[in-house]
């Protein structure tokens, strides 16, 4: 390469980190007409939205629900209940639109350009605010999303107290609670190597005393779960990695939260969230086989179930449905992140589910798991970066909330109807006889199957009729 040639690529490189870090603009929308401190700002977050309200399918407004009735029962639920949606503080309140390759696209009014308690406070109050117009009672956070981080431990936790009591004062006269919340043990460069994974025992340390306190503060909330997502509970590569080790520190961050989950009388579910990969290239909840064959072996089956995402799902090579299905079969089934990816990009999206027949296929784990409470639905979900209006974070969510009332309603549709149904049970069929009966019950050794293999002679094999499933499950959609 030219020494020109190289100059002008270093200007170009110097001038991109620059716009990539570049702080947002100060108070872009001058509220109260200064930037103030003041985190008391009592202000209409979203003046110009109403509270959203069921329409029916015929309706054209786009700030309406035309499939999901709140209080409209469903197989014995009312479709709330089927749901329980919850809305993510971290997308929702601290998503930027920005990327590796741009600056953020999206400053809210309500913003001030600082991470300053204050503008926690009011992130907060803003949150509530569209929790309501949405007519949604459950949310979810990462500790360090609702509040900054201190220069100690003691500093941050002092920080995420001061907005928990907010909190605390918000929620009262409403039903509104944390769906869950969780440690957010990915983003300070502490956690490079990991939280419970790492090599670093003081990290190792520091990531109990963070999970501890955000344990505290999500009882106190009356939230429902607690969720462990290790973003950075894996490796890089085996070459610098004991990973029998790591799996065992691992286990044993797990048994001090189900120890202390007991000690301060915390009745929520322990959830692990399953992801293959990214931010590492091997995390160690693969998919929720994997986490499932983890928890056996160290004794903590009964302790915790599972946050299955649709996303991670299809980057761990499966569909949404086969994690709901593999989670439910093993009894793990606890809470759903209701997104998608797109499937020419091999990342996390994090984009809202819109797809209304895997939403379908969604609900009939769903329906056969006789629902999920205390878990729930939660948008773990983000406006696209070129989304920069405020009623875009209304859109995207009653989006994603009509095509998972249109998925149950479709499930509910082929489940009464019983074509489906009926296909697989006529598939199995020969399963219901005497000596498939004697097989399931364990009652069939070896010789006992080689004698009756002789006396069957070759096998009739027959269609499994996928074709024709397909047929049935699109005449739903």
């Amino acid at each position: 390469m030219k020494k020109v040639e190289f100059f002008m690529l270093l200007l170009c490189f110097i001038a991109a980190s620059f716009l990539v870090s570049a702080d947002p603009p100060t108070c872009p929308a001058d509220l109260g007409g200064k930037c103030s401190d003041s985190d008391d700002w009592q202000g209409d977050f979203f003046p110009e939205i109403p509270k959203i309200k069921y329409e029916g399918p015929s309706s054209k407004n786009p700030l309406a629900y035309r499939w999901y009735n709140a209080e409209e029962e469903i197989l014995g639920k009312k479709m709330k209940d089927w749901f329980r949606f919850s809305v993510a503080f971290w997308h929702t309140f601290r998503g930027t639109g920005g990327d590796p390759f741009g600056a953020a696209t999206k400053y809210w009014p309500w913003e001030d350009g600082t991470n300053s308690v204050s503008m926690a406070k009011r992130r907060m109050r803003a949150n509530f605010e569209f929790l309501k117009k949405l007519g949604v009672d459950w949310w979810c956070f990462h500790d360090r999303d609702i509040a900054p981080d201190g220069t100690t431990l003691e500093e941050s936790n002092k920080n995420l107290d001061e907005v928990i009591e907010l909190a605390k004062e918000l929620q009262k006269g409403s039903k509104i609670k944390p769906l869950w919340g969780t440690a957010q043990l990915f983003l300070h460069p502490r956690y490079m190597h990991g939280g419970a994974t790492s090599s670093e025992v003081g990290v190792y340390a520091y990531a109990a005393a963070q999970v501890k306190k955000a344990m505290e503060v999500t009882h106190y909330l009356g939230g429902e779960n607690y969720v462990f997502w290790g973003g950075r509970e894996g490796y890089q590569t085996l070459l610098n990695t004991d990973m029998g080790r790591e799996l065992d520190h691992l286990a044993r961050f797990f048994e001090a939260a189900v120890a202390y989950k007991k000690k301060i009388g915390f009745k929520g579910t322990l959830l692990i969230e399953p992801k293959p990969q990214e931010p590492t290239k091997h995390q160690y909840d693969w998919d929720a086989a994997t986490a499932a064959n983890f928890l056996r072996k160290y004794g903590l089956i009964d302790e915790f179930k599972l946050n299955i995402e649709c996303n991670h799902a299809t980057l761990s090579g499966h569909t949404c449905h086969h994690e709901l299905e593999t989670a439910r079969i093993n009894g793990l089934l606890g809470n759903i992140d209701a997104n998608t990816g797109d499937a020419q990009t091999g990342w996390d999206t994090d984009q809202f589910l819109t797809d209304v027949g895997e939403a379908t296929m969604v609900m009939m784990s769903v329906i056969k798991n006789g629902g999920i409470a205390p878990g729930g639905f939660n948008f773990d979900a983000k406006l696209r970066r070129e989304s920069t209006d405020v009623e875009d974070l209304f859109i995207a969510h009653i989006s994603g909330m009509d095509t998972m009332a249109r998925g149950l309603r479709n499930a509910v549709k082929i489940l009464e109807e019983g074509s489906l149904s009926e296909l697989v049970r006529k598939r199995y069929a020969t399963w219901d006889s005497e000596l498939g009966k004697q097989i399931e019950e364990g009652k069939a050794d070896f010789e006992y199957l080689e004698k009756k293999a002789k006396e069957f002679g070759e096998p009739k094999v027959s269609s499994a009729k996928q074709e024709l499933a397909e047929m049935i499950f699109q005449s739903a959609m």
